[in-house]
């Protein structure tokens, strides 16, 4: 149980984060006690149940910031482009590879394209505001793309938009899935968060206004930056 003191400091911190904005560094311990006349025990414990209720984020060596609200992932077909602009965030990528390879059978049954038809894969770095949020694996039939290029993707361009303005075909719907993971290794560096960190894992096929299958991707997202949105009906009662 909270006492007075650290109740009153948590809520201090709280209001401090609020003011300064999400992603904002905070004074160290040493200034927050002599901020609010209390002992530096009674600011760790404070600081460790605004930790608790995802308030703030203590990064080892770096010190303590205002967490940013984690956006919502709507299962629809925006683009990750056009979800963090909805959201008021920044998006960007860095591709981190790309190449041609010929599809197997569990590829080609995916993009229904014949075994061994060449698909372009693009590994991305996705990013809101220059953090972190997904590393992305895209597949797209390459006779729908040609001539694309690692650098086509690069930086603030929006595949979806890449795929409507040059290839005239503009994503209508498609079928995605998503579980619970752990983030490790490689993939924890790239998203900057320590080994063992709870993620997201999204696979998805999109289908143009045609009903052509035009990508396959698999990302593995931050479940610290991200919350899955999930409309939901109640079903209507039937006629009597």
């Amino acid at each position: 149980m909270l006492t007075s003191r650290t109740a009153h400091v948590e809520a201090e911190v709280e209001r401090l984060c609020q003011e300064l904005g999400p992603g904002a560094l905070l004074p160290g311990e040493r200034e927050l006690a002599e901020r609010y006349g209390v002992s530096r025990s009674t600011v760790r414990l404070a600081l460790a149940e605004l930790t608790s209720r995802r308030v703030v984020e203590r990064r080892h060596g770096a010190g303590t910031y205002a967490r940013r609200t984690a956006p919502a992932q709507p299962l629809d077909a925006l683009s990750f482009h056009d979800d963090m602009t909805r959201r008021g965030l920044r998006p960007s990528s860095r591709v981190l590879w790309c190449d041609e390879i010929a599809a197997d059978d569990e590829l080609a049954a995916h993009l229904e394209v014949p075994v061994d038809d060449p698909v372009r894969r693009f590994a991305r770095l996705r990013l809101a505001d220059g953090e972190p949020m997904a590393r992305e694996l895209l597949h797209v039939p390459t006779r729908i793309v040609p001539g694309i290029r690692g650098a086509d993707l690069e930086g603030e361009a929006s595949w979806y938009a890449l795929l409507e303005s040059r290839y005239g075909r503009r994503v209508a719907d498609g079928v995605q899935t998503v579980e619970p993971v752990l983030v490790e290794g490689e993939d924890a560096a790239l998203l900057g968060v320590p080994s063992g960190r709870a993620g997201w894992r999204f696979r998805r096929t999109s289908r143009d206004e045609r009903g052509t299958v035009v990508e396959r991707v698999d990302a593995l997202v931050r479940g610290d930056r991200y919350l899955v949105e999930v409309g939901i009906t109640r079903p209507r009662r039937p006629p009597r």
